[in-house]
């Protein structure tokens, strides 16, 4: 058995001896535009948070970062003194202004119906309410809920009480009989929290100002 013949080599060439990287080759310092608005001027920056070409503008910059740390904090005690100022606030304000809403909102959703307890129309040129079918005091659990409350006319909710023999009839046409015996049958007590009634009244004053742009659109 004959060996083959040598294989051959190429003959190893020396490489180019490494280079240091010259002034040139070397990363491209970033130049940065001065933070002071009425300054600009161009400047190497020695770090990250280098904002500031000269001592003059880093005074400016830092007076105006302890200004704005000095309004938050003013709007931090600020807020802090509002949530303690609310906390201090009976629960009887916080169910009125959710009530309120709810009230609003109601009076815009109904705005094509006529009074729920007599045959004022929905154009009558007077003060509308929110009526309840089941009072705040008899009906406590209910006295946000939609189904029990509807437009009347401030001289049947305020004068007569809501009418009530009048407007159970009719709200019994408007939403059913069902709903409206539903409403009969709630009669726990609710302890809303602040945090809540608070909820429902931004909630509804939102629902009621978009029912409002409605309403002057296509009155």
């Amino acid at each position: 058995m004959k060996r083959g013949a040598p294989l051959k080599r190429s003959p190893m060439k020396r490489g180019q001896p490494l280079r240091r990287a010259t002034g040139e080759a070397r990363a491209t310092v970033k130049v940065r535009k001065c933070a002071v608005k009425t300054c600009r001027q161009p400047f190497v920056p020695r770090s990250m948070t280098h904002k500031a070409c000269g001592p003059e503008c880093a005074e400016i910059i830092g007076r105006a970062e302890a200004e704005k740390k000095a309004l938050r904090a003013a709007l931090e005690d600020r807020k802090k003194t509002r949530a303690q100022l609310r906390a201090l606030e009976p629960l009887q304000k916080f169910l009125q202004r959710a009530q309120d809403a709810v009230n609003r909102y109601v009076r815009a959703r109904d705005y094509r119906q006529g009074c729920i307890s007599c045959d004022l129309p929905h154009d009558w040129d007077g003060q509308w309410h929110a009526s309840h079918l089941r009072t705040v005091k008899t009906g406590s659990a209910v006295r946000f809920n939609l189904w029990n409350i509807h437009r009347g006319c401030w001289i049947c909710n305020k004068l007569y009480s809501g009418r009530v023999d009048a407007y159970r009839p009719k709200v019994t046409e408007r939403i059913g009989a069902g709903k409206v015996d539903w409403l009969y049958t709630q009669n726990q007590v609710m302890d809303y929290s602040r945090e809540y009634l608070e909820r429902m009244a931004r909630v509804f004053n939102k629902k009621a100002a978009r029912q409002e742009k409605r309403n002057a659109v296509n009155a």
